[in-house]
């Protein structure tokens, strides 16, 4: 069996002792490999083995070469300061340390391996966020560089409860992953979830924290996001600091939230600087939009195919008037035009910035006045896809937007066929759904189904913080009151 044999030539590799020559036969045809040979004034050489693009190669002389040629002790590890050096055995460390970021340098004196890590900390700097833009409050957003990431969030939360685990997923790019969570408030059932989910993942390549959801996804085939992904450090701090926990993927600045409810996706930052009561009216609207958006475009095709008795004489013939023209029924004339505008929001997510705004006024103008003129569209369906698109956008969270309009086209069939009872039928479909999700193995659907009444002050509208004195009872947090007092 190859792969047997595969499996064992990799075993032998990485329990191998060092030898010059092997590590020499691994570097072959890398043109990055660098092996330098260096001797101190009395004799001693030293060989320094490194990849030159991993490497911080401006400290290499600084913290490398002069401390260990003009250094007096005998141990290498005494001789340098600005970084730890450890000692290695085998060929399989080797390797590994190296395409980490590290230097291995053989002493030939005294026949020892040594590894010292200066890795190449390339990034970009601290930016705003781009996706969950507010008026107020913090400006700054994650990067693609972890440990940038995690001195983000501890800066929020200085404490030593504050834990974070570093596991290993994907064969291939050996992707780092740092559990975080707050110890003595997050659930002990979330973390160990967690981890046996990230410790059971078994794929090669990782370069995004949505590829890790996906694996950790309790429920793959909806179309519901079971994780909060977020670039903000103060939205993690507040998710933390209520009992839930984060994952942190390295080259990546969006971090992964969970458990999650449908009803945290509606959620903002902005929620908690406002004051109460505009928060609150805020977060109404948010929920109306939703509605709106996926269900605007199918009533107008199941009133104008099946109830159209239903609707006010004056408004029937305003329908009447604007559809005498139109060779399309309702139903195709709807299909198109939604088409044509995903094909618009689409395209204006894949052009640079300016083009975008461009393409924004001919798809909004040009093209919604011609299709009006030109007998393809009535000008009341017009009206109603702009208001159903804006309100799509007043959702948070970006993935719950793109579900939105999955959910908008079977409600435009389901309308199609069985008019207002279809867009019923669609929605009971949609909260059963709801109710059977869950994340991290937590009902998807709190505080609603299973009913926590106390946690609905943060629910559809968000209640004055002073009367918050709780964390959500459906995330079970093991320190229940947020006043220090009161524990």
């Amino acid at each position: 069996m190859f792969w047997k044999k595969e499996k064992k030539q990799t075993l032998q590799k990485g329990q191998q002792n060092l030898s010059l020559g092997l590590l020499k036969e691994i570097l072959a045809n890398l043109e990055d490999a660098e092996i330098v040979e260096r001797q101190k004034p009395e004799g001693q050489c030293f060989t320094f083995i490194y990849i030159r693009t991993l490497i911080d190669q401006e400290r290499m002389n600084e913290a490398l070469f002069e401390p260990v040629l003009h250094c007096t002790n005998e141990s290498i590890q005494d001789c340098i300061s600005t970084s730890k050096a450890e000692e290695i055995f085998t060929l399989g460390e080797a390797e590994k340390q190296l395409l980490a970021g590290s230097v291995i340098i053989f002493d030939s004196l005294k026949k020892q391996w040594w590894s010292v890590l200066l890795t190449n900390n390339l990034g970009r700097s601290i930016e705003t966020s781009d996706t969950e833009t507010i008026l107020y409050g913090a400006k700054d957003s994650f990067s693609e560089q972890l440990d940038t990431n995690i001195t983000l969030i501890r800066r929020r939360l200085p404490v030593t409860e504050l834990k974070s685990e570093k596991l290993k997923v994907g064969s291939l790019s050996e992707t780092t992953v740092v559990l975080m969570y707050m110890e003595g408030v997050t659930n002990p059932e979330f973390v160990s979830i967690a981890k046996e989910k990230i410790n059971k993942i078994d794929f090669d390549l990782f370069f995004d924290s949505s590829q890790i959801a996906a694996f950790m996804e309790d429920h793959q085939n909806s179309i519901f996001p079971q994780f909060q992904q977020t670039d903000r450090p103060d939205v993690c701090a507040y998710s933390l600091g209520i009992g839930k926990l984060i994952i942190l993927v390295d080259n990546t600045p969006f971090v992964l939230i969970g458990p999650v409810t449908f009803f945290h996706l509606f959620q903002s930052p902005e929620d908690y600087i406002n004051r109460w009561p505009v928060a609150s009216f805020l977060r109404l609207i948010r929920y109306i939009s939703f509605i709106l958006s996926i269900t605007l475009i199918p009533l107008y095709v199941a009133l104008t195919t099946h109830h159209y008795q239903m609707l006010p004489l004056q408004i029937l013939f305003v329908l009447v008037e604007s559809r005498s023209k139109l060779p399309f029924t309702p139903f195709w004339e709807a299909l198109l035009m939604l088409i044509i505008l995903e094909i618009i929001k689409e395209a204006s997510l894949r052009m640079p910035t300016k083009s975008s705004q461009t393409l924004g006024v001919i798809g909004g103008i040009v093209i919604g006045q011609a299709a009006v003129e030109a007998g393809f569209a009535s000008k009341v369906l017009i009206v109603l896809v702009g208001v159903s698109a804006i309100a799509s956008f007043l959702v948070p969270n970006y993935l719950v937007t793109k579900a939105n309009t999955m959910i908008q086209f079977v409600f435009l069939l389901l309308s199609s066929f069985l008019g207002v009872f279809g867009i019923v039928l669609g929605m009971i479909i949609i909260l059963a759904h709801l109710n059977s999700l869950t994340s991290l193995r937590q009902p998807y659907f709190a505080p609603v189904a299973p009913l926590y009444w106390k946690d609905w002050i943060d629910l559809f509208i968000r209640g004055p913080l002073t009367k918050m004195k709780t964390r959500p009872d459906h995330l079970h947090p093991f320190q229940k009151w947020r006043y220090s007092k009161r524990r």
